[in-house]
Parts: structure tokens; C-alpha cells; sequence
């Protein structure tokens, strides 16, 4: 039987049917999931206001965000565990909630889910744990497909162990391996990583990644982890206060940053003032050509903005006290890297990153140079974005 006639089957009941009747009048072939101006709340509190998103087939998506910035009011409302109060949900097509009554209920969506203990059934082994979800099939393919995930997930000789005698990211595999076995349109993943060790989350994460690509699902995750959802992703979206703020590549939503709060959520930043003068911004640490600043054009002529610079940008030096701009405030030692925190004479404070071998002391003086050769983002100083 396939993946879709299997969800064909499980389709019963007349709201499921009307669900899948609306499928939606712009579904792309290229697009699994569909979110559209999706509203929640909880009493007098939004969780989510109007929020719209597309998710392509086969892509990785993180949404990220501080606590209670929505994102997992957003998965559970994918997974059909939240009703929206506004919008719609379309999965590969079929319109599965709405605000106007249409609803499917997690069961009759094909979506797997991965929380974050991982829940599995302390009861069952490996094999039986990953076989939960097939009793559509006979037991012949239930086993060829539980061998399928096995072997995929690295655990071919823990099929019948039971989940207490294993390690965490090995309980972790199992419970992908659970979710993918149905084939699911789209695999959801909440917060997976927090309750690993450091050194387990980063290993595991990249293995949960190689894992979804190779069985080519699509998936979404939600963290509030910046460096996981940067090196994870295809996409990321941003969220704070129930609403999107950006969604891009990794890379765009780093270096590109739309508001303040995306720059400064997704690591260190310093913002340096500038005055625009032709071709160059003149800034405290010198000029910087116009062509540096990411969309920086003609109307903006002869105002000041903020331009935005990671500590990894700036370079401090011990200098005499004729020639500092500036003196150490603060640092913090991270092992390869050591971060400074230094106060310019001009008022601005500036964050620089340097090698662990680097030593400056507090109250050193010191002159900060920009020592990145790419282009910067901006913001006017009022921090509205133009």
C-alpha cells in the first residue's frame, strides 16, 4: 500500500473529508507546507499573530526565537494540536485547519513529531517502538521498513534492546527513526537537542540532519538555539512576540539581518555609527566605502545610520595614550576565543573576538581597527528600518 493511500485511509470522518476538499487554489507542487495569515491566542495573550509561511518539499526549517516568542504554539498548530483562531493550514495541498471550522486532527495528518524527552515506550524495544506506527502494513514490510530506519539511524543491533539501557542521543535516533517510519509529508522537531549534553547536541544535530536529508523528508524544528538552527538549516524564521521577523538562508538572516532584533538574537552586535558623504560612510574607526553597505542607496544621501559589526569585524591593539581611541571595559574568556568589550572615546562600545593566545587587560588602552574585508548591513539610528 502507499504512503497515500494509507493517508487516504485515515481520512474518515466529515470534517477530515472537507479537509482534504479545500485543497488550496495556489498549491505548488515545490510547496509540502502552507501557512497563511495564522493567528492564536490564549485568553487575552496572542501567541501567534498572522503568520504566514511557505516550506518547500524536502527543505530544513528552523523557526527560532527566544522563550515564549510563539514558536512552539506554531509546531503544535502544524501538528493539529492548536486550533488557529485566524488563517489557514494547507499540508501538501489539503487545507487541514481554518478559522472557519475546518480541522484535522494530528492523527489524520501526515505529520511526525519528535518532542523533546523523546517519548518513547519505556515498555517496548527498538524494533517495537519503531513499528508503532505500521500496523497498516503486514508484518513482513513492517519488518523490512523497521530494518530500513535500523540502518539508517545507525542502530541495526539495538533492536531489541529496551530505551533505559540506551545512551540519550541513541533514545534520540530511536524517535526519529519512530517518526519517519510512516513516511510523514512533513517530520516536526520541538526544541530536539535541549535535553542533550553540549558535546552530544552538536554531534546529534548533525546526525539528525544527514538523517532527514537522506530519507528526504521535509522538515520543520523549533529552537531557541542560534548556532543549531544556523548550522542545521536550509531556512531560518525568526520570530519574537508571536509574529515572523525574518525568514532566509542561514546566511541572509545573519549578514542581512531585517531589524535590530534579528541582528542582535543571532549573535554579538555592535552598532557603529556612520555619516554618509558621497561615496563613503565616515565612521569612528575610518571610512567605509558605500559599495560595502548592503543596499545603501542615493536617497540616503548625507544622513547618519548605524552600521552593524560582529566582534569577529573588529580588531583592538595595545596602544599609548596618545594614540588609543579606546580602553578594555570588560572580558570574557571562552577558551579558542576571548571576547573584549571595549568603550571608545567617542562613547560607542564595541565588541571584538579574538584568539585565545591574544591577551589585553582591563583598563588597557587600546585602538580598534575594522578588520573585515565583506559588506555590512545598516539601520537608521532611530532603529526604525527604512
Amino acid at each position: 500500500m502507499s504512503v497515500n493511500n494509507e493517508r487516504t485511509q485515515r481520512y474518515g470522518s466529515t470534517t477530515d473529508q472537507r479537509a482534504k476538499s479545500k485543497r488550496s487554489p495556489a498549491a505548488d507542487e515545490a510547496t509540502i507546507l502552507e501557512v497563511d495569515g495564522v493567528t492564536r491566542r490564549f485568553g487575552a495573550e496572542t501567541a501567534v499573530s498572522k503568520l504566514s509561511l511557505s516550506v518547500r518539499d524536502g527543505e530544513f526549517l528552523t523557526f527560532l526565537g527566544p522563550s515564549g516568542c510563539g514558536k512552539t504554539t506554531t509546531l503544535r498548530l502544524i501538528a493539529g494540536l492548536e486550533r488557529p483562531d485566524e488563517g489557514r493550514i494547507d499540508l501538501d495541498g489539503d487545507r487541514v485547519a481554518d478559522a472557519d471550522g475546518t480541522f484535522a486532527p494530528p492523527e489524520n495528518r501526515d505529520v511526525g513529531v519528535v518532542f523533546q524527552d523523546f517519548a518513547l515506550f519505556p515498555h517496548m524495544t527498538v524494533g517495537e517502538n519503531i513499528a508503532f506506527g505500521l500496523q497498516e502494513r503486514d508484518d513482513e514490510r513492517t519488518d523490512d521498513r523497521v530494518t530500513e530506519l535500523l540502518d539508517l539511524v545507525g542502530l541495526a543491533d539495538k533492536r531489541e534492546a529496551y530505551p533505559e539501557n540506551l545512551s540519550g542521543g541513541q533514545q534520540q535516533r530511536v524517535a526519529l527513526a519512530r517518526s519517519l517510519a510512516p513516511e510523514p509529508d512533513v517530520l516536526l522537531l520541538d526544541e530536539p537537542f535541549s535535553n542533550l549534553d553540549v558535546d552530544l547536541r552538536v554531534e546529534m544535530r548533525e546526525e539528525v540532519r544527514r538523517i532527514v536529508k537522506e530519507a528526504g523528508v521535509t522538515t520543520v524544528s523549533v529552537t531557541h538555539d542560534q548556532e543549531e538552527a544556523l548550522s542545521i538549516s536550509d531556512r531560518v524564521a525568526v520570530m519574537s512576540d508571536g509574529q515572523l521577523q525574518q525568514v532566509g538562508t542561514p546566511e541572509e538572516v545573519f549578514q542581512r539581518p531585517k531589524s535590530r532584533f534579528v541582528a542582535e538574537f543571532l549573535g554579538h552586535a555592535s552598532f557603529l555609527p556612520g555619516h554618509i558623504e558621497e561615496d563613503v560612510v565616515k565612521t569612528t574607526l575610518g571610512p567605509i566605502g558605500r559599495d560595502r553597505i548592503h543596499g545603501l542607496t542615493v536617497e540616503y544621501d548625507w544622513t547618519t545610520i548605524d552600521v552593524l559589526v560582529r566582534p569577529d569585524d573588529l580588531l583592538a591593539r595595545p596602544a599609548g595614550e596618545r594614540e588609543a581611541d579606546g580602553r578594555v571595559i570588560y572580558r570574557r574568556y571562552l577558551g579558542p576565543t576571548v571576547l573584549y568589550r571595549v568603550e571608545l572615546d567617542s562613547g560607542e562600545v564595541l565588541e571584538c573576538m579574538h584568539n585565545h593566545s591574544d591577551r589585553l587587560e582591563l583598563n588597557e588602552a587600546v585602538t580598534v581597527e575594522l578588520a573585515a574585508n565583506h559588506g555590512f548591513a545598516w539601520f537608521p539610528t532611530d532603529g526604525e528600518v527604512f
